[in-house]
Parts: C-alpha cells; sequence; structure tokens
C-alpha cells in the first residue's frame, strides 16, 4: 500500500525514476482496484465508479510509467508505443520488467540507492 500511496503522493512527477517495484506494486493495486469495482458495477449496473477511477488515475498512472521508462534510460516518447496493435504492448510489457540502469543516467540517480540513503 505504501508505494501505491508514494504513486499518489508523486502524480504529477513526470521527471526522475521509478523503480520496477514501486511501478508493478501500483500496477497491481490498480488491477485489484479495477477488478472490485467492475465487479461493484455489475452488481449496481453501473459502471460509474470505475471509469471515475480510472479518470483519477490517469495521470499518476503516465507519471510512473513515465518515470519506468526513464529508469530504463528511454524517453517518454517511447509510451506511444501503447498504439501499435499487440506488439506495442509487449514491447512495453519487457520495457517496465527491465531492471533498471544502475549508474546514474541522464534522468537522475538510481532509485535503488537513493532511498536507501
Amino acid at each position: 500500500m505504501d508505494w501505491y500511496l508514494a504513486v499518489l503522493k508523486n502524480y504529477a512527477g513526470f521527471g526522475g525514476r521509478a523503480r520496477r517495484k514501486e511501478y508493478w506494486m501500483f500496477t497491481l493495486f490498480n488491477i485489484i482496484a479495477f477488478v472490485l469495482l467492475a465487479i461493484i458495477g455489475a452488481l449496481i449496473e453501473s459502471m460509474v465508479p470505475y471509469a471515475l477511477y480510472y479518470i483519477a488515475i490517469l495521470v499518476p498512472l503516465i507519471a510512473v510509467t513515465v518515470r519506468r521508462l526513464h529508469d530504463t534510460d528511454r524517453s517518454a516518447w517511447w509510451l506511444l508505443m501503447y498504439f501499435v496493435p499487440l506488439v506495442g504492448a509487449i514491447v512495453m510489457l519487457v520495457f517496465m520488467a527491465t531492471e533498471g540502469q544502475a549508474a546514474e543516467n541522464k534522468y537522475g540517480p538510481n532509485p535503488k540507492f537513493v532511498s536507501a540513503a
């Protein structure tokens, strides 16, 4: 839950780098929330809760994805890969699962070592 809240606190922070753990914990919590809200929406026959949550979480989701790309030394322009059917999603999945650069890159220091200090 701390990783999810940390992303929400930095909801519009597109600079810097995000660790794999930060990205994947945020993604896991969102998947759980989306499933629960879809079930609730099906029970009340309205997808309004699901849609409101998605709108509220859209900017933090993009921001953490950009920071994750920065950790792998890629620019935010790689987000456009999501518009390439099937292949784009696979490429982005590989990028999100790839370990970040151990050394400092042009987007900042390695977040593994910064958070430990």
